[in-house]
């Protein structure tokens, strides 16, 4: 909690300091300038991540396997895009380095070690009552998605 406070706190601090020394090398026009041509380009290329990550998405369920990766991309685009409405030089390059691929993975990886040390994952097998995970046990459920729409007369229904 400290440290969300403190980020709130000497981000936007830092963010002034920063506009008021580049403010004062290039002149204020400048400046606005480009921090707008920074928002425009950040914006453009959010479009095109966000497309292409959720292109990835698709396909990953498509092709039946879990889109870890894919949902990890699509966090860390939307979080930079945050970053990228918010007015200043560090939010935005922070942005845009979430936006670049390369180091997108980067902090992929870095999430995901983040994650691993904070995150317990239970296996449905080791819980109580759990159903039997054996390929010859009963499924009350279709969580592979192979069920099929059949009609309330189909022979294959009486049982």
């Amino acid at each position: 909690m400290f440290i969300l406070v403190a980020i709130f706190i000497a981000v936007p601090i830092l963010e002034l300091w920063v506009i008021l020394e580049v403010g004062g090398l290039i002149g204020v026009l400048p400046t606005l300038a480009l921090l707008l041509i920074m928002s425009l380009l950040g914006a453009t290329l959010l479009r095109r991540q966000g497309r292409d990550a959720w292109r990835r998405f698709n396909a990953a369920l498509a092709e039946r396997r879990f889109p870890g990766r894919e949902v990890a991309d699509g966090l860390l685009i939307t979080i930079g895009g945050a970053l990228l409405l918010t007015p200043g030089f560090v939010t935005d390059g922070v942005g845009l380095l979430l936006l670049i691929p390369p180091t997108r993975a980067i902090a992929r990886r870095l999430l995901r070690t983040w994650a691993g040390r904070r995150l317990v994952v239970v296996g449905a097998g080791a819980m109580r009552g759990a159903p039997d995970p054996s390929p010859t046990a009963r499924r009350e459920y279709d969580y592979e998605g192979t069920a099929e729409e059949v009609d309330g007369d189909d022979p294959r229904l009486s049982g």
